[in-house]
């Protein structure tokens, strides 16, 4: 994938992960509560684009902090 667009949607997890008033560590361990072993320190590369996110991840990070899909995969001026 396009480092741009993985910087892109990290940034909006991250907005969204700070909107519903999560820290790095508690949406990890939500994650983790789930069966997904997402630590905080993987969510933090997630979040800077330095790690991409996989379908299941993305599933329940849209779940967790009941968002759509457009938040998440919303790439403003990227294209």
């Amino acid at each position: 994938m396009n480092a741009k667009i993985e910087k892109a949607i990290g940034q909006n997890v991250r907005k969204l992960r700070e909107k519903a008033g999560l820290t790095q560590e508690e949406l990890s361990v939500k994650l983790q509560v789930e069966g997904l072993d997402v630590t905080r320190s993987a969510l933090a590369k997630i979040e800077v684009g330095q790690r991409h996110l996989y379908s299941d991840e993305i599933v329940l990070i849209k779940e967790i902090l009941k968002v759509s899909y457009d938040e998440i995969f919303d790439l403003g001026e990227i294209l």
